[in-house]
């Protein structure tokens, strides 16, 4: 189970709507989600990897300690909520060397896991790789085996690989479902939320059983939230997107965590954490 710990104006669909100037004076949601999120898992005995932007650590630190107080991972999800396919190398790696100290000195834990902004990590900048293993990091979560319009590389495997030239770095993608010779999304977000609840349970039980696979599963904090501001100006496609039944995901994420046994990312992946 995995949580990418951004708030609602940091989504990248919403960037050309909104300035990033404009971040530290709009109404910050995160931290309530976080603690209605942090109350579900408890419920539901399932422990969780949060891939938290550093932006948000730092002006919610106690909402992070929080996070490794009831035994969740703490991973980093960047600094600033930037493509790594929008980064220069070097600025890459300023981004996640400052958000995985700054997660570690905020959480006094290890950072070993890292989640690039939508995805993006791709054909074209597989570099970011190396990178991360350069920086510290022992995992990434970061290439989603579909095709879509924003990110994806549907020829990479669908299952934790090391990939070339990384140094031993292990990638642990999205769970998808191979059916008709293309990889379909099984492991959350808006398809999540789209799709009946109990398709989703069946593809996810499939991967287990077919598979003898654990699936990865995420979403956003900003997802059990209905009453979230909308800004202007933003398309219906992305509209659809990101609005479509936020007022079911909350009972979704509590009927996860009865149907299946979550654990975090370091502990099935790396052995401990």
């Amino acid at each position: 189970m995995t949580i990418d710990v951004e708030d609602y104006f940091q989504v990248s669909a919403f960037a050309p709507h909104i300035d990033r100037a404009s971040w530290p004076a709009r109404e910050c949601r995160v931290e309530a989600n976080v603690e209605r999120i942090l109350v579900i898992l408890e419920e539901g005995k399932a422990l969780a990897t949060f891939f938290t932007l550093g932006w948000i650590a730092e002006r919610y630190p106690a909402m992070v300690r929080k996070i490794v107080a009831a035994g969740h991972e703490l991973a980093s999800h960047g600094y600033s909520h930037l493509r790594a396919s929008d980064q220069s190398r070097a600025d890459f790696t300023d981004d996640i060397v400052r958000s995985k100290a700054l997660l570690e000195d905020i959480g006094s834990q290890r950072v070993q896991g890292y989640r690039a902004p939508s995805f993006s990590i791709g054909p074209a900048n597989l570099w970011a790789l190396a990178a991360l293993h350069e920086a510290g990091y022992r995992y990434s979560s970061s290439i989603y085996p579909i095709a879509h319009d924003h990110y994806g590389m549907p020829d990479a495997p669908r299952f934790a690989f090391y990939p070339h030239g990384t140094d031993g770095l292990l990638e642990v993608p999205i769970t998808t479902v191979r059916l008709l010779r293309r990889n379909l999304p099984a492991g959350g977000g808006g398809y999540f939320r789209l799709l009946p609840y109990a398709l989703s349970r069946t593809l996810m039980r499939r991967v287990n059983r077919e598979d003898g696979q654990p699936t990865i599963f995420y979403f956003h904090p900003w997802e059990l939230d209905p009453g979230q501001p909308r800004p202007a100006g933003v398309s219906l496609k992305s509209r659809f997107r990101h609005y479509v039944n936020l007022d079911r995901m909350e009972r979704r994420i509590r009927a996860l965590t009865r149907d299946f046994a979550w654990d975090r990312m370091d502990r099935i992946f790396l052995g401990r954490p």
